[in-house]
């Protein structure tokens, strides 16, 4: 029996959709079974259009599916990422985060171990008090927060946030040293989730 792991994030010019891809990586690497999930786009095209690059991010992840309740309750551990927005969560992953009223009322995301990942343009941009807006939510929740901490060398070499990956867009795409520390954080959270359901064999 392997744990199933749900990474859902929004992205615009596409630092947070390759982070997402890297989570998902690491935690089917450690046995998961993933599901990875955009949520739904709310900006009017004409700012998404007025942003070639954000534009271009749009029309080639068409094919990632969009997030759901449904894969809320499906899932044992949690993966959410989102760029900063003045030092905060996205309008679009917020949107679907206060959805999710119904559930936390019945218990669904309780006990669950849950992480975060971001990027801001710089790095002192925002990407930990966004991180740490995500994982507020996490604790109203009632899950497990799995930050990735300073347990692995690859924390250190993405520049040292033990709050979760972050990635300063103003470096272009992110490159192997942050993807590795995020394949490090969603194999990290698969572990925890494997331990907390007693699966684990380490």
């Amino acid at each position: 029996m392997s744990v199933k792991v749900a990474v859902i994030y929004y992205s615009a010019t596409g630092n947070v959709h390759e982070l997402a891809q890297a989570v998902a990586e690491g935690a089917e690497k450690a046995g998961a079974e993933v599901r990875l999930r955009r949520v739904p786009e709310l900006a009017p095209d004409t700012a998404i259009d007025a942003n070639p690059a954000w534009r271009a991010h749009v029309d080639a992840t068409g094919e990632v599916g969009i997030a759901t309740l449904e894969d809320m309750e499906w899932a044992d551990a949690y993966a959410l990422g989102s760029p900063t927005r003045f030092g905060n969560i996205a309008a679009q992953l917020k949107q679907f985060i206060d959805t999710t009223g119904g559930l936390w009322q019945q218990g669904v995301m309780a006990d669950k171990p849950a992480t975060a990942f971001t990027s801001a343009h710089n790095v002192h941009g925002g990407n930990e008090s966004t991180l740490l807006a995500l994982y507020n939510s996490f604790h109203h929740w009632g899950s497990v927060i799995v930050s990735p901490g300073f347990t692995d060398a690859s924390v250190h070499a993405a520049g040292g946030n033990p709050y979760g990956t972050a990635h300063p867009g103003s470096n272009g795409a992110p490159q192997e040293n942050v993807l590795r520390a995020a394949r490090y954080q969603g194999a990290r959270l698969t572990r925890i989730a494997k331990r907390l359901k007693g699966l684990a064999t380490d």
